[in-house]
């Protein structure tokens, strides 16, 4: 080897290394609950809700602020405006055949005004709306932090069902190797005419089977990680090592207790009663169309025979005033009392849908918390299963290599211990995956 090849090979390790050792280190939990925060389209679509929440609730803010406007204006005449005093002699030049005509104005008028209006007094409806705008940006936060919630659930579901499904890809992997083994014991012992051909038959039955499970097992792994990475928004064949964080941690509460802390962290809960609130201002909101309206005016304006707006020999060039308007609707055939009507409905209704959830939360948190009980149950059986499979399994493949024991009771044996071991997979991952669920239906999965 060269000098030119030995550098060559040396810069490809040293570029390569660094990305092999990146890839090869597994994901956490932490880090994935991460990357799917930062690629959730559904946390981008709550985002862009709290924006538009905020501008509303800025848009309500304007609503007590003055407001300007100014305008610009041309007219032209089909003559100058002029007064006739009848019965006067004509006097040059102003004069006409009957009477005397004296100019007042030009047929070239401009006109620039600019006006300010300040509302006094609406009947409550400026700070009613306002306040229903405000409630309604806090509802839209709140609603963020649902969202990130049910993202936060939904990776901890996928990040589970990985680790579950690799646990039962293990014990299916371990029942083809003691297959396997077994089957090269019956054949051997065929071989020299121990046993008959029916049992060494049953052994490769036996094998197959265990072959066609453990690719089933493997099949389900990638299906996980599929849905994992879709989880994430990552690329659905991206290669995916996570960390096992599968383990059984006691869970303690009551399901008193689980409600009273739904009652306080629950984002659901919470957005349900926001809008029952904000379903009370909007009647107020309606209610304000009983009373008069109040508002300041103040006008400035300029006049003018040319585009400066500077005056001309009959008017003069700038004017303003300021005056107070009151206007009152006091009949519209009912119009705001079926407005008030409907939006007192509306309050009703969110009324009752917050009676609901809190039932529905309440149902959610005794379903979880008995099939976390149940899970938990199953983890403690599946334990002692496995003791006893094992201790079952060994004796019986001694027995049945000391000619004491027959194929078929070593396989009966192995199947018992392969059930055993994907029964206590299956309820660790229960057991996470509802412990999650749990947690979510609490408000404090983020915690």
């Amino acid at each position: 080897m060269n000098i030119k090849s030995l550098c060559l090979i040396t810069l490809f390790a040293a570029v390569l290394v660094p990305f092999i050792a990146i890839a090869a280190e597994p994901l956490t939990l932490e880090s994935s609950i991460e990357i799917a925060l930062k690629n959730s389209i559904v946390l981008d679509m709550a985002k862009e809700g709290v924006k538009a929440a905020t501008a509303q609730k800025r848009e309500a803010i304007t609503g007590f602020l003055p407001k300007l406007n100014t305008s610009y204006s041309y007219t032209r005449l089909n003559e100058a405006p002029f007064s006739r005093f009848q019965g006067l002699p004509p006097v040059p030049p102003f004069s006409a055949l009957n009477g005397m005509e004296i100019p007042a104005g030009t047929k070239d008028n401009y006109n620039w005004t600019i006006e300010a209006r300040q509302p006094l007094f609406v009947g409550g409806g400026l700070i009613a709306n306002y306040q229903a705008t405000k409630i309604a940006e806090d509802a839209a936060q709140i609603e963020e932090i649902a969202k990130r919630q049910d993202v936060v659930q939904d990776v901890k579901i996928a990040y589970y069902d990985i680790l579950r499904a690799q646990k039962i890809m293990e014990t299916a992997r371990q029942s083809v190797e003691m297959l396997t083994a077994h089957r090269e014991v019956a054949l051997n012992y065929f071989k020299v005419g121990m046993i008959p051909k029916n049992d060494l038959l049953r052994a490769e039955v036996e094998l197959a089977n265990g072959k066609q499970s453990l690719v089933k097992a493997q099949n389900a792994v990638e299906l996980t990680k599929a849905r994992f990475n879709t989880v994430l928004k990552r690329k659905i064949f991206a290669p995916v090592e996570i960390a096992d964080v599968l383990k059984y941690q006691p869970f303690e509460k009551s399901l008193e207790e689980c409600f009273e802390i739904a009652l306080q962290n629950r984002p659901e809960l919470k957005i349900a009663s926001l809008r029952a609130k904000q379903a009370g201002k909007l009647v107020n909101t309606a209610r304000s169309e009983y009373f008069p309206t109040l508002s300041l005016v103040a006008n400035y304006g300029r006049f003018g025979d040319n585009p400066s707006v500077a005056g001309s020999d009959f008017k003069d060039a700038e004017s303003w005033y300021v005056m107070g308007v009151a206007s009152w609707n006091f009949w519209e055939w009912g119009k705001t009392k079926f407005r008030v009507d409907a939006s007192t409905a509306k309050e009703n209704q969110a009324l009752g849908a917050q009676r609901e959830l809190n039932d529905q939360v309440a149902l959610e948190i005794k379903y979880a918390s008995l099939i976390l009980q149940e899970a938990e149950k199953q983890i403690a059986v599946s334990q002692k299963v496995i003791e006893q499979a094992e201790e079952n399994f060994r004796i019986s493949e001694e027995r049945y290599k000391e000619r004491v024991a027959t194929s078929t009771e070593v396989l009966e044996a192995q199947t018992l211990l392969t059930k055993a071991k994907s029964e206590y997979a299956n309820a660790l991952g229960d057991y996470n995956i509802n412990y999650a669920k749990l947690q979510r239906a609490m408000g404090v999965i983020i915690q």
